[in-house]
């Protein structure tokens, strides 16, 4: 394809011909003013302090005022108000976060650095230790490396600042959560600081006998010991007892009637499990490190390195929803009351989950003539993440769903030993931004990568990008783009019966995207954009646990974002996203909603000095999805095709939030609603025989004290 030609070309020659320099990630993204903060740059798009209006790609930055001011309780609830991503697309889950972009998963990356390789090895992290998230939309392997095809999702630490202050923060709320959070900033010296954000949480959850306590504590230090020298060390401690709201219930009973028990429709917060056995419950150790320093105003080093321990441990029941999706209780007929008996698996597991990550680069300024600026940017990141998992695999327990037996149900704990996967990768990326006559920009980068595993395969890629940019006048800036990305698929291929075959292949992505953004006014943006993705190398699940890598989609949408914000006053977001996925070939696949929108806005009352009230409210839209799957995936029914699918539509839902706020002196008094309405709806209901229900309202009153 011609245009990786002349993205390569293009960075290559730069990278011969000279050298470059980076802006570190925690440069300043935002102007401020009585508090309210107004985007106007970004760094996860380019790795590079650059404006939004100058980055050929839609990125979203959204801060952590912002994301707390609509209740955020989790991360995933921190991009719910974002064009084209829908968050907790399977429910709000206490295990993991969920995040889809563009009609498809993406991935979570911390500071620049990916920190989830496993699903289930590891807790999830604490909005209130970040100070923004940054979503990219589309492929971004150039300098991320791996990465989904749909896009990631960076969160932004904390760090020190030269100033001292900070907040407390007492929580009460619903499900009787009690809270406290902390965030203090000591300046020791001009040049010395330090920074304290910590977390403690008792609290229960809209799903019996599942609780969600917490303890974070985050501490930073930062140290400048030359002014153009910048030292900054992070570490983590967090620990969550907790279980799983997603309790994988039956779709019939739940989201179908179910004809064999019509009086027995099951309540959609049904805890299926062992009160005290069932948990969640894991541990987090993270430290990291970020040195920049600034050799002249042309050359600028920038090192990155986290490293993180995690153990945890997960114990689990789930009813048996998979065997005969249609219609769960015909399996069981024979052990009970048809239509109320159905088997029961549980697993009781461990999980040791350890990762290194290092990013960096070199920043080069310079100028090749009197009206081009280059921001070259030259680097190498490495990292190696291992898993050790322990399963137990509990017999299948025969129950009455409708009136559960609890303390007779099996506990026990894993047995065997730990199996260990590991995966290395080390990528080299060029990236150049050229600047012409203060009005057009040009990104060009290119990446190569390796990645062994643990099983011995080894996957290579190469991947590209290319985008323009350029303001025509009156703030109307259009752009176009085209990107690449990969993916390694961990596992083999499963023939019939699950005998394994070759490792699968990467996972591959490109992306071409056109649109425009406008920007009357530093408080104003709008953007609309519209895209195409092909997603190559799927992994495909077939009768008999049998897999193949066939599988192609295409997804092609568009966005229409805009944000108006007046300092201190007022703020406006209106999204919009349209995506349609399209599978080459006929087989079992999720589709998330084509159709996402949301609209927030707030408004201060007051005087500046004076006790000012601060009122918001918006609405969250998210159409139908739809999931097929195979009828009769295991060849129970003798006249049913192994190869015949089947559909199952989740409607469309709309939730709103509120928000009610005084500050005064020092004091803030806040409440927030999520779900205000208390609309019961299912998230996501899945061909393969499960139900995610959604959050119902939940409502939590906050007394803060600022100094």
């Amino acid at each position: 394809m011609n245009v990786k030609w002349i993205a390569l070309g293009g960075a290559a020659v730069m990278a011969l011909c000279h050298t470059a320099a980076y802006a570190a990630d925690e440069v300043a993204v935002a102007d401020t003013d009585q508090d309210s903060i107004i985007v106007t740059a970004a760094t996860t798009g380019t790795k590079t302090d650059t404006a939004l209006v100058e980055l050929p790609q839609p990125i979203k930055v959204i801060t952590s005022e912002q994301y707390l001011s609509q209740g955020a309780i989790n991360i995933s609830d921190t991009v719910k108000y974002a064009a084209g991503v829908l968050a907790n697309p399977y429910g709000r889950d206490t295990r993991v976060d969920g995040f889809n972009v563009r009609g498809l998963d993406a991935l979570q990356f911390r500071d620049g650095m990916r920190d989830i390789f496993s699903y289930y090895a590891s807790i999830t992290s604490d909005p209130y230790n970040f100070s923004r998230v940054e979503i990219v939309r589309g492929p971004a392997s150039v300098l991320f490396g791996q990465g989904s095809i749909g896009g990631l999702v960076n969160l932004v630490s904390k760090t020190p600042e030269f100033r001292t202050g900070g907040e407390f923060n007492l929580v009460y709320g619903s499900y009787d959560r009690k809270e406290a959070m902390g965030d203090v900033n000591v300046a020791l010296a001009d040049n010395l600081a330090v920074r304290f954000v910590g977390r403690v949480r008792d609290a229960d959850t809209y799903v019996k006998h599942v609780p969600d306590d917490r303890v974070m504590f985050a501490p930073s230090i930062r140290w400048q010991p030359t002014p153009d020298t910048d030292i900054v060390l992070t570490g983590l401690y967090q620990e969550d007892d907790t279980g799983s709201t997603s309790q994988f219930l039956p779709i019939v009973g739940t989201f179908k009637p179910n004809l064999a028990n019509p009086s027995g429709q099951l309540d959609t917060y049904t805890f299926v499990g062992k009160a005290g056995w069932d948990r969640y419950d894991g541990r987090s150790l993270q430290g990291g490190a970020t040195v920049t320093h600034k050799f002249s105003d042309a050359v600028q080093l920038s090192l990155k390195a986290r490293y993180i321990d995690s153990d945890l441990a997960y114990n689990t029941h789930y009813a048996d929803s998979y065997t005969n999706p249609s219609d769960p209780f015909l399996p069981y007929a024979a052990y009970g009351t048809y239509g109320r008996t159905i088997g029961l698996s549980s697993s009781a597991s461990r999980a040791r989950m350890n990762v290194f990550s290092t990013d960096n680069n070199l920043l080069f300024n310079f100028n090749t003539g009197a009206n081009i600026e280059h921001k070259l940017l030259v680097g190498i990141d490495y990292s190696w993440n291992k898993v050790a998992k322990q399963d137990t695999y509990g017999a299948t327990e025969i129950i009455d769903l409708y009136d559960i037996d609890y303390d007779a149900l099996v506990a026990y704990e894993p047995t065997g030993p730990f199996v260990t996967t590991s995966q290395k990768q080390l990528g080299v990326y060029v990236q150049d931004q050229i600047r012409f006559y203060d009005r057009v920009s040009v990104v060009l980068g290119a990446r190569r990568d390796r990645v062994t595993t643990s099983d011995g395969a080894k996957d290579n890629a190469t991947t590209f990008r290319a985008g323009i940019i350029g303001e025509i006048g009156a703030g109307i800036s259009p752009f176009f783009s085209y990107t690449e990305s990969f993916l390694p698929v961990s596992g083999r291929l499963q023939g019939v019966g699950g005998i394994p075959g070759a490792p699968y292949r990467p996972q591959t992505g490109t992306q071409y995207e056109a649109g425009v953004k406008w920007q009357p006014a530093p408080g104003t943006l709008v953007t609309a954009t519209a895209f195409r993705i092909k997603e190559r190398n799927r992994v495909l699940y077939g009768a008999a646990n049998s897999t193949s890598q066939s599988g192609e989609l295409s997804t092609k949408g568009f966005e229409i974002e805009a944000s108006h914000t007046l300092p201190g006053n007022f703020e406006l977001l209106v999204n919009y996203g349209y995506s349609k996925l399209k599978s080459e070939t006929n087989t079992s696949l999720d589709y998330m909603p084509r159709h996402t929108a949301s609209i927030w806005s707030t408004k201060t009352f007051g005087l500046p000095g004076e006790a000012q009230l601060r009122l918001g409210g918006g609405v969250v839209y998210s159409g139908k999805s739809i999931s097929t799957g195979l009828l009769d995936p295991y060849g129970i029914s003798p006249t049913v095709p192994d190869d015949q699918l089947y559909s199952i539509v989740t409607p469309a839902r709309t939730t709103v939030d509120a928000l009610a706020e005084i500050n005064w002196n020092s004091w803030r008094f806040a409440l927030n609603a999520t779900n205000l309405l208390n609309n019961k709806y299912y998230a996501s209901c899945l061909a393969r025989g499960d139900c995610f229900v959604g959050a119902p309202r939940n409502v939590m009153g906050t007394v803060g004290f600022r100094f």
